[in-house]
């Protein structure tokens, strides 16, 4: 309950003035400052004037709420005129106080004003209070005619402040207009760069388009080229291979052991010749996206049996030991044969060519994540800075004694990525170098986790055998018979992985291979050679398999492959 400081009344418009001058003074007694005081004496000055006219008698109380926040409660009691409208406290009240209350009681309306204390003023205790309250009880009014010229006083005030901050506002908005001018003149100038900035880039982006254009005219007239020289190698070189054997078979003419040493050089030299020209086309075949594995199942001991059978005879010419071990190589890989014997050869044929004692040794193991083929050699080793050019085309190792063309890693390891894998090399210096093929390991239809496969074939008995590959495997399979129906069918239901064949009756089926959603993984399965059509339509294919080598591990690898490819893709 706030505590009463003064009492008053409003009988006449004498006490108008007498209750302004009174909210005055408590105002500055108990610590407000003078704009406070000002508001105050305003608010009762006009709620004041308009509850004297709905009523002969109005009640001012002044009280002190000492609770926190503390504030100056005025109270104003007064019971309207019979047909009268409720009074109101004034809207300038209601702007000048912090708070403005009205309720009935007592017959009559009680309207409490408020104006908190500022929030640093010194509490006020009993003691504090009852001084108060004396100081207070012994005021005493002034004429109207002095309440007039302190009002005036207090409006003169009020206009040269209002005046000054006008100055003021003056003299910021001309502060603000120069800013403007600053900030405008610094915008067209940063402007100004920024488009000479574009000009540059839009000029940069178009020289780098045009170098793009011409590095890939370069690219595809180089591969036009391998592949037209390969293709017109190839023919002189096989005769000669085949004159030799001709000359060699023992129902031809005799010749003499000088003779048929040299005409076996000759054959060599062509073998060798054969290889080189055979790796350059696979390269341009590589560069184009043309160069398509076909996946079968490869019994792995028999081939690296087969391997050490064909390199044996060129480590012992090379006084080098050969070391194969096979004993931790798995029993069965999904891959192409000819590719991985390709790459194996290249990489013990390099060991044994660039290593002058010692051995050299290739072993096959199977990691959970990879089946790795390690060559180890006691060569010279290669240093940190040709590590990474040996993968560049016909780059060779400076001081090197050993000839070579510098396609051999290039190749193999083009071949390495096509088969899914990838090539590593680790050397020291002085002590040997390692390369390590790693390619992804087998992994069955059923350990892929298919829910739903779908089937895209015209040929009912080509689905027959698909579905059955599958169906053990997966847990839906779906078939479709023609484009449209395959279209419809992966928008209705995505499938995890659709099979697609590229000859169906209703649309072109590399259409269909462009038209299928980009998360969805696709495997062509096809009798056609996607190698040969140099379409830029089969870059949507995630993995392709021949129809002629289907099986069930081959058909497991070709999805493995299409998860993997369509998940890099998207990442």
């Amino acid at each position: 309950m706030a505590d009463e400081l003064l009492r008053m009344e409003i009988v006449d418009e004498q006490g108008v003035f007498t209750v302004r001058q009174a909210g005055r003074q408590v105002a500055a007694a108990v610590g407000l400052d003078h704009q406070d005081q000002v508001r105050v004496a305003t608010a009762l000055s006009e709620a004041g004037r308009e509850l004297h006219a709905s009523s002969p008698r109005v009640s001012v109380t002044f009280r002190l709420d000492r609770e926190r926040p503390a504030g100056l409660v005025i109270e104003l009691f007064l019971v309207p005129r019979i047909g009268r409208d409720r009074p109101e406290a004034g809207r300038a009240a209601t702007r000048l106080m912090n708070r403005v209350e009205e309720e009935e009681t007592g017959g009559g309306v009680l309207i409490r004003l408020r104006k908190d204390l500022p929030a640093g003023a010194v509490p006020v205790g009993d003691a504090e209070l009852e001084d108060l309250r004396s100081r207070l009880q012994r005021l005493r009014p002034v004429p109207a005619l002095e309440e007039l010229r302190t009002q005036n006083a207090e409006l003169m005030a009020a206009l040269e402040d209002l005046q000054l901050q006008q100055e003021e506002l003056r003299s910021l908005n001309t502060e603000l207009e120069d800013t403007n001018h600053g900030v405008m003149a610094l915008y067209n100038e940063i402007s100004e760069e920024l488009e000479e900035t574009n000009r540059g880039v839009v000029a940069l982006y178009a020289e780098l388009e045009e170098k793009s254009d011409q590095l890939r005219e370069a690219g595809e007239g180089k591969n036009r080229f391998w592949a037209n020289i390969s293709h017109e190698l190839r023919t002189p070189v096989n005769g000669i291979i085949g004159l030799t054997r001709l000359l060699l078979d023992p129902a031809a003419a005799p010749v003499t052991p000088e003779q048929r040493q040299q005409i076996s050089l000759i054959g060599d030299t062509g073998g060798t010749l054969l290889t080189l020209v055979n790796e350059l086309l696979d390269i341009a075949r590589a560069e184009q996206g043309r160069l398509e594995p076909r996946l079968v199942p490869v019994n792995i001991p028999a081939l690296l049996e087969d391997l050490t059978e064909l390199l044996t005879p060129m480590a012992g010419q090379a006084g080098l030991t050969l070391t194969v071990e096979a004993a931790t190589a798995p029993p069965v890989l999904v891959t192409d044969p000819e590719m991985l014997s390709r790459i194996l050869r290249n990489l013990v044929g390099n060991g044994l060519k660039f290593t002058a004692e010692g051995e050299v040794r290739l072993l096959a193991r199977e990691t959970p994540a990879h089946t790795e083929f390690v060559v180890t050699d006691t060569g010279a080793g290669i240093t940190p800075a040709d590590r990474q050019r040996v993968f560049e085309e016909f780059y060779r190792v400076p001081g090197s004694q050993a000839r070579g063309t510098g396609l051999g890693l290039p190749y193999a390891r083009r071949l390495a990525r096509a088969l899914g894998g990838d090539l590593f090399l680790d050397s020291v210096v002085g002590r040997g170098t390692t390369v390590t093929l790693r390619l992804p390991p087998h992994r069955t239809l059923a350990e892929l986790d298919l829910r739903h496969v779908l089937i895209v074939d015209d040929d009912e008995a080509a689905r027959r055998n698909l579905h059955g590959l599958v169906a053990e495997a997966v847990h839906r399979v779906g078939e479709a018979a023609d484009g449209r129906e395959a279209l419809a069918a992966v928008a209705a239901d995505p499938p995890d992985v659709v099979l697609l064949d590229l000859r169906l009756p209703d649309l072109d089926g590399l259409d269909v291979l462009t038209e299928m959603p980009p998360g969805i993984p696709v495997v062509l399965v096809t009798a056609v050679d996607v190698g040969a059509l140099q379409d830029p339509r089969l870059d949507r294919a995630d993995a392709v398999l021949a129809k002629d080598s289907m099986s069930t591990e081959t058909l497991a690898e070709a999805v493995r492959a299409a998860l993997t490819h369509n998940t890099g893709a998207r990442t």
